[in-house]
């Protein structure tokens, strides 16, 4: 199951109290004040980790709650402090407050993380009260509350590259075929449903990961379909590959198509407008699909590669041209 997106509820542990207690023994009827501080509770931790590919277990629990630390206890024993709790998630997870709807925190790398609830702080034991004029003190504090939070967990597919275009232009068959993903692929629209990703290796030393963003269509921004769901993964590729398919099963114009697409994203982020793109026509074994390239490519006034991922037709030269876009020769793109 693909989740990408929950709200839950975070809530450290509380402090430990601190104890009043003197110490009592044969032949020291006066032994003064002995009692130990409280131990912290614990805080909750929010971690990128590499392998975990979803949120589907915050989805399953909502309430997540670190343990309270214990209090102190006679003969200056200071309680323990709880563990912290660390919930895991995929690295591109974004951390919102809930209530608020500011950023909190972006997790983009493995093993980045946030302490996003802070435990309580420990209350003193009586033996911090000793002094020359209170050698008997009474006074003790409690341990103080733990932070509590609701936060939203957007989770951002992370890819250097991304594959976009309409439903059924063989974003999937494409991603299967230059790489080791098996994403669902079949002769009808809206196939995908969740981005899949996949390592495409160029060489030994390089390689790249692509995404199959589920197919777009027009009102995407507004959040027509699941716009907004699918847009908000084009956010985190670096170059966008456009896949044009020449002859839509729906009857549209292929050209058409790619407008709507390009509006869809410059609407919804200004940014994405811009984003480096290499636009592709797809199924080049059909009839009319070099055509459809030519037109395309003479209003663009920029190359537009035709291939197919059924032949294999050009292939080598899209992953090509990626890796010099990335710039693979000079360093890894990781």
């Amino acid at each position: 199951m693909f989740v990408d997106s929950v709200e839950i509820q975070v809530e450290a542990g509380k402090g430990g109290d601190g104890c009043v207690s003197f110490r009592r023994e044969r032949y020291i009827p006066r032994g003064g004040p002995d009692g130990g501080d409280g131990g912290n509770g614990g805080s909750v931790i929010i971690q990128a980790v590499d392998g975990v590919s979803s949120l589907v277990d915050l989805m399953f629990r909502k309430h997540w709650r670190a343990k309270n630390g214990q209090p102190g206890q006679g003969a200056n024993r200071h309680g323990a402090s709880a563990k912290d709790l660390t919930i895991r998630v995929p690295p591109g997870t974004i951390i919102m407050d809930a209530r608020e709807g500011h950023v909190l925190r972006d997790l983009v790398e493995p093993g980045q993380h946030v302490v996003i609830a802070r435990g309580g702080r420990g209350g003193k034991g009586n033996t911090r009260f000793k002094s020359a004029t209170n050698q008997a003190p009474r006074q003790s504090t409690p341990g103080t509350p733990g932070e509590s939070r609701s936060l939203r967990v957007e989770l951002r597919v992370i890819a250097d590259v991304g594959l976009i275009g309409k439903p059924n232009a063989g974003k999937s068959t494409m991603l299967s075929r230059l790489s080791h993903a098996k994403p669902e692929i079949a002769d009808y629209p809206f196939t995908t449903k969740t981005p899949s990703l996949g390592r495409v290796v160029v060489d030994r030393d390089h390689s790249f990961v692509m995404a199959d963003i589920p197919g777009l269509i027009e009102g995407a921004h507004a959040g027509v379909g699941l716009g907004h769901e699918f847009l908000k993964h084009v956010r985190r590729a670096g170059i966008l590959i456009h896949l044009v398919e020449p002859t839509p099963m729906d009857g549209t114009d292929p050209i058409e198509n790619y407008r709507t697409i390009r509006e869809e994203l410059t609407l919804y982020d200004q940014e994405l407008g811009q984003r480096p793109e290499v636009t592709v026509v797809t199924k080049a074994e059909l009839p009319g699909a070099k055509e459809v390239r030519d037109a395309l490519a003479a209003e663009l006034d920029h190359d537009v590669l035709l291939v197919s991922a059924v032949t294999g037709e050009n292939l080598n030269r899209l992953v090509g041209k990626i890796s010099e876009m990335l710039h693979v020769d000079e360093q890894d793109v990781w």
